[in-house]
């Protein structure tokens, strides 16, 4: 028997024993918790270890939405990952639609092209690779299906997935209204696409749901004006039932007119001008650009980005949406206003460039050829001795000029240049906005 100052001690130090294990399971119990976004596709959740807790702002309306990612097998894996931690973290009601069926992460990828006419599959030769992975898997992709040619007139024609593509649009219109028939609004995104949920319902609040809306950045091919894609696209619950509605009931036309075309989302625009329904031009709030190629000083079109929200970039990297999903969550902490064009340059692109006002490797996209300037210090002195100037790049031998500041990207054989001071002033001049220019 243990002297009674010995018990004394060790039904203390039990009691604390017990107390340590209820709190470290409390705690373990509390960070196991997911988030509060249940994505449709899912199948398990997410684990968030080792990042901070969730920044998830107030998003009224979210319970209506639909959102829908579209993506290949050749890119899945590389691109859709980072939107589970990001764009997508916050949302509740989401599916992703591929060409192939898998898991990424727990998360379900649906084959959107599953119910096409097996005649369809063995006659088009876009399917040939979808045929290939529906039979071997992964296992049957090979080199040249994950070729990254560059962009032409004609899309990338050389490219499989890409040709494949094109077929998935009316088919993912089908399945987005099968998955949430009574949403109010579905929005369409692609996955290296960056979505600003918060702009994007202070956005649809300006519109009636109940009637047909097909919103988008204008694009045209022949006669057909139709949403671009990748910057994403907006329907609500009308327009895409009526879309969904002509494509059931005369599905072998709509396959006909997709193979005789070449994209997809004009096929989907196409459709819905059938069924009466014309696209709502939203042009810069949605942007085919990326964070490089955005001039948000731009006078050259019919509206200026400074003063409109910007809701999506397209054409981003992993590690960029990445960035621009902990700057907005950072911005909105602080002080929850729509995020603008010129908040977007000023907060996020303006200290990139400022950071480091000349780079080697870079272009920044400067487009004004200065014939008479054979090195870069003579680039500079001819954008310094040019009233409009605010960069410049020395690429390939040659000088170009730009009055109108953009970040650009990596390009070897260039060297890039800003006039910060310049710049600081074009902020100055161009002042806050009061409210935002939603267009409508």
């Amino acid at each position: 028997m243990l002297p009674r100052r010995f018990s004394r001690r060790l039904a203390a130090f039990a009691t604390v024993a017990v107390l340590f294990l209820l709190y470290h399971l409390y705690t373990l119990q509390s960070g196991l918790q997911p988030p509060s976004a249940r994505p449709l596709s899912s199948t398990t959740e997410p684990q968030y270890t080792g990042e901070p807790e969730p920044v998830c702002p107030p998003l009224p309306g979210i319970e209506d939405v639909l959102v829908v990612m579209k993506t290949g097998v050749t890119e899945s894996r590389d691109k859709v990952p980072i939107h589970f931690t990001t764009t997508l973290r916050c949302i509740p009601d989401y599916i992703i639609v591929s060409d192939f069926d898998e898991e990424i992460e727990g998360v379900k990828i649906r084959d959107v092209l599953h119910n096409i006419d097996s005649e369809v599959r063995d006659r088009v030769h876009d399917f040939d690779i979808y045929n290939r992975i529906r039979q071997q898997g992964r296992k049957g992709l090979g080199g040249d299906d994950f070729s990254d040619v560059a962009n032409s007139a004609l899309g990338k024609p050389n490219n499989p997935g890409w040709k494949l593509d094109k077929w998935k649009f009316l088919p993912m219109a089908q399945e987005a209204l099968r998955t949430k028939p009574k949403a109010k609004w579905f929005i369409f995104m692609e996955a290296d696409t960056y979505v600003s949920w918060t702009t994007a319902l202070a956005w649809l609040s300006h519109y009636d749901a109940s009637k047909p809306h097909y919103l988008g950045t204008e694009t045209q091919i022949a006669d057909v004006v139709f949403a671009h894609g990748g910057s994403g696209f907006v329907l609500s619950n009308p327009a895409l039932t009526r879309t969904v509605e002509s494509y059931t009931s005369h599905t072998k036309e709509w396959h006909d007119y997709t193979d005789f075309h070449w994209a997809g989302d004009c096929v989907l625009g196409k459709a819905l001008l059938e069924v009466g329904v014309n696209l709502e031009f939203s042009w810069p709030i949605l942007q085919n650009s990326n964070l490089g190629e955005l001039s948000e000083f731009n006078k050259g079109f019919y509206r200026e980005p400074w003063c409109f929200p910007s809701m999506a970039l397209h054409h981003l990297t992993p590690a960029e949406i990445k960035s621009l999903w902990e700057f907005e969550s950072k911005r909105w902490r602080k002080n929850k206003r729509t995020l603008l064009h010129s908040d977007l340059f000023r907060e996020y692109l303006y200290p990139e460039i400022a950071t480091q006002p000349t780079r080697l490797d870079w272009d920044n996209n400067a487009e004004d050829d200065q014939p008479f300037a054979t090195s870069f210090e003579d680039c500079r002195e001819v954008c310094e001795a040019q009233k409009g100037c605010v960069q410049f790049v020395f690429k390939g031998g040659s000088c170009y000029t730009g009055g109108s500041p953009r970040l650009g990207g990596k390009s070897s054989d260039a060297v890039s240049g800003w006039l910060t001071t310049r710049i600081r002033e074009m902020m100055d001049n161009k002042g806050l906005c009061s409210v935002p220019d939603w267009g409508v």
